[in-house]
């Protein structure tokens, strides 16, 4: 157990820039020790990155240090205060009920990070919650949040996973885990609603402020600063939920206290990426609307925008009908934006390169609406045409003129053949975070402490583009009984 003044030197690590805001932004405390924590694994290549210094810690002492026994020397840990709109339903206290904020680390491109350890014990916000995580939500957030980044997706990313020698309770006795985290940021849209809830305008300026600062400071010289934010935001989260539909990814929980205002992936309880192309596909086991289907996420997120202009009104404008306005010509580019990503993404994936056709959009739409009446898998059906492999490939009626019509459109783009194959392979991965994959790595180490798997499907993960004979049986969809229908969020 920790004893006051027990620190570990992190020389990487310095005091989290969101610790200095006023005492209303958070809560300060430190997170609650457990009982025998071991190093489940830790993230060398994203910590060399960050510069933390942790590498030359023995694996006791990482486990020490991100299960929260000890704690970096001089940093002031916090847990955040948010809101949010979860389902569509307003809850005006959230906060960070489990996750304490360590500092923050200046990574390589100058930038700084947010580290924070999540499952480390009960804080103010906890709601009744016990705040500890259990080992399967965490190797699932490790395993997906990582290969989101090597998928090239904004995503929070994981630095280390560490057991706690103790259980957690969800239904039955589960073993704990505590999960450190890094993200731009970990402020969220909901965030900005906790104090425009209790119209406390000099906090939402302060916290637009630090946003500007924090993740677009050319902006802090503009006419309207706050207006210029909320486009920024608007166009990374275009470029986001484009960037998920190009690989079948479901968020799964997209509620307004799961969207981060620097454009990254945040909070991956429930998500799962498609096996068989559905746009109405719902994994999340809470989503019995299915209001984060598949198909939905871009609605959701316009949806989510709007509540996030809502926030910003007083600082864009004094009047509020010319605030209003303002932020609905903003709002008004998500829908273009949003579609002319996802095309240029997808007309990459069929690979086309030269300049767009009227009827790309149209082509596209085919494929998947032949892919859906086929049941065809996303990863595969794209991976494949990659090497123009027809055969055996779609059964389904259309499916043969589709194709005629797709060779007779890249017959009109003049790239050469290996270099619109290398182009395809490139943006079509063989391997994603299947669901099935993902839950044999969770019984093999729940069950069993056996981290094999879990070690294996990360190294896998870690180059998705790259067929490796080796790791052929990852390339394939479950079989019907191996298919893995409902996942769960971790609280």
């Amino acid at each position: 157990m920790r004893s006051v003044g027990d620190c570990i030197p992190l020389p990487g690590l310095h005091p989290a820039a969101y610790a200095a805001l006023p005492e209303r932004f958070h809560a300060r405390l430190d997170p609650v020790p457990v009982a025998n924590p071991r190093l489940i694994k830790y993230n060398e290549a994203l910590a060399d990155e960050l510069g933390l210094g942790a590498d030359a810690l023995t694996p006791e002492a990482q486990a020490r240090l991100f299960s929260g026994n000890a704690a970096p020397c001089g940093v002031r840990p916090i847990a955040a205060a948010y809101a949010g709109h979860q389902f569509g339903v307003f809850v005006p206290q959230l906060g960070d009920g489990r996750a304490i904020l360590l500092g923050d680390a200046v990574a390589r491109n100058g930038r700084s990070y947010d580290v924070q350890l999540k499952g480390s014990g009960r804080t103010p916000y906890s709601r009744g919650g016990d705040g500890r995580a259990a080992v399967g939500p965490v190797l699932r957030e490790f395993l997906v949040s990582e290969a989101m980044h090597a998928l090239g997706i904004p995503s929070t990313r994981t630095l280390a996973a560490v057991t706690t020698g103790e259980s957690v309770y969800r239904e039955v006795p589960l073993p704990g885990a505590v999960l450190t985290r890094v993200a731009a940021s970990h402020v969220r849209v909901g965030t900005f609603q906790y104090f425009a809830a209790r119209g406390d305008l000099e906090a939402l300026r302060t916290l637009a402020d630090y946003a500007i600062a924090r993740h677009h400071p050319g902006l802090q010289s503009a006419e309207r600063p706050h207006l210029e934010l909320l486009r920024a935001v608007m166009l990374a989260q275009a470029e986001l939920i484009a960037r998920w539909m190009q690989v079948g990814f479901i968020h799964g929980v997209m509620n307004t206290d799961n969207m981060a205002v620097s454009g990254e992936t945040i909070d991956f309880g429930p998500c799962a990426f498609m096996d068989e192309f559905d746009p109405a596909k719902v994994f999340s086991s809470i989503d019995s609307r299915g209001r984060y289907a598949y198909g939905n996420q871009p609605h959701v997120a316009a949806w989510n925008l709007t509540r996030f202009a809502e926030t910003l009104l007083p600082l864009i404008d004094a009047d509020t009908d010319r605030a209003v306005a303002l932020a609905s010509e903003v709002l008004g580019e998500f829908g273009p934006g949003y579609s002319r990503r996802l095309l240029d993404g997808m007309r990459a994936k069929i690979g086309l390169v030269a300049s767009r056709e009227d009827g790309d959009g149209g082509l596209i739409e085919t494929l998947l609406d032949v892919m859906h009446k086929g049941e065809a898998d996303f990863t595969v059906t794209f991976r494949r045409l990659c090497e123009a492999d027809m055969s055996g490939l779609l059964a389904t009626p259309g499916f043969d003129a589709w194709s005629e019509r797709w060779q007779s459109r890249l017959a009109r783009d003049p790239t050469p053949p290996e270099e619109r194959a290398a182009r395809m392979r490139a943006v079509n991965p063989v391997y994603i975070p299947r669901n099935h994959r993902i839950e044999q790595a969770i019984v093999a180490a729940v069950e069993n402490g056996d981290f094999g798997p879990f070690e294996e499907l990360a190294a896998v993960l870690s180059r998705p583009f790259e067929a490796r004979r080796e790791f052929e049986a990852y390339a394939e969809p479950p079989r019907a009984e191996q298919r893995v229908t409902k996942t769960f969020c971790g609280t």
